[in-house]
């Protein structure tokens, strides 16, 4: 599987389409982090190839660094069936990686799902 380069409302979308499951790596070039990051990125990427590895150059697309209020880098943003799930800043390593992509698979969106509208209603 190779990693997906967002520059674009229109490339995310696409990719949500596709996808059930969608991480999202904000990183620059500058950043040490965010460098040590990206081999992890890609060996856990090429283990889930059900799953849609991205990443955001933040000094090239300003808008979703900001769609998503990325202030930190590297920033990770988990979203299953289009709910953002987490997002994540600093550096994560392998074990981390596969144990965020294993809570995101097991998560009851249907129970996450009311627990919202619940929410948007005022009610518990």
């Amino acid at each position: 599987m190779s990693i997906h380069t967002l520059n674009s409302e229109q490339d995310l979308e696409s990719i949500l389409e596709a996808h059930d499951l969608v991480l999202i790596d904000f990183w620059a070039p500058w950043c040490p982090p965010c460098k040590e990051f990206h081999p992890i990125f890609e060996k856990v990427a090429e283990q889930h190839p059900d799953v849609a590895f991205c990443r955001v150059n933040t000094e090239e697309v300003k808008s979703l660094q900001q769609g998503f209020e990325v202030h930190h880098i590297p920033t990770l943003i988990v979203i299953r069936e289009r709910i953002m799930l987490t997002s994540q800043a600093g550096y994560l390593p392998e074990e981390g990686l596969e144990d965020l992509i294993t809570k995101a698979l097991r998560l009851d969106l249907n129970a996450l799902r009311k627990e919202m509208d619940d929410s948007d209603k005022g009610g518990k």
